[in-house]
């Protein structure tokens, strides 16, 4: 994958079946398009490299049926090289979101933690377009599996204003980071993005 120019932009329609996310870098190129299969009994993601889809980056699949506990592993293509995968951690996540990311064989390697859970209580119980434009929950990606340590920060997320749309930026904190370890937590986000809009 071509270096990424930080932060990205990611846009969606708040009124659709399956939310089809363009992302765009800080210059304003189209580097993603993300779009979800609707009616599918087990969550398939695939990622373009632009909206024309036809090139298949990236793809994300669910390991069971849609369940609070199903883990999200992350694909090479459309082919079966698995490049890591993404967890909701438990009965955690029903007050503050927490993630973990695994690498190829299993291993947790990073972990998302929602910034001020505060916050989302807030965002889940007004409309999606009236607090699109007050409340902006944030998610961070921390390097190391252990959930109270915040001394690593990778990647943020931030939702962000928008008009019957819904739009959140991710911002890189580490320049050189290895790029297996950029692309997991880029499509941990998304993964993200796609989950937490349910939650509320």
């Amino acid at each position: 994958m071509p270096a990424l120019q930080y932060p990205l932009d990611l846009r969606f329609r708040l009124i659709a079946l399956a939310p089809r996310i363009h992302v765009t870098d800080a210059a304003g190129t189209e580097r993603m398009f993300i779009h979800q299969k609707t009616f599918a009994l087990k969550e398939d993601i695939l990622v373009y490299n632009n909206s024309n889809k036809n090139n298949v980056i990236f793809r994300i699949r669910a390991d069971r049926i849609i369940d609070f506990s199903a883990t999200y592993r992350f694909y090479q293509g459309e082919g079966e090289q698995v490049l890591g995968a993404v967890k909701r951690k438990g009965m955690r996540s029903l007050w503050r979101a927490t993630y973990l990311i695994d690498d190829p064989n299993g291993q947790t390697t990073h972990h998302i933690k929602e910034d001020n859970p505060w916050i989302k209580i807030w965002d889940g119980l007004l409309p999606d377009i009236l607090s699109g434009f007050f409340l902006h929950p944030s998610y961070t990606v921390y390097r190391g599996g252990n959930r109270e340590d915040e001394s690593n920060p990778v990647m943020t997320l931030k939702k962000k204003s928008g008009f019957f749309e819904g739009r959140y930026s991710i911002d890189l904190h580490v320049p050189d980071l290895p790029q297996n370890e950029e692309i997991a937590a880029l499509l941990a986000l998304i993964m993200l993005v796609q989950l937490e809009r349910r939650r509320g």
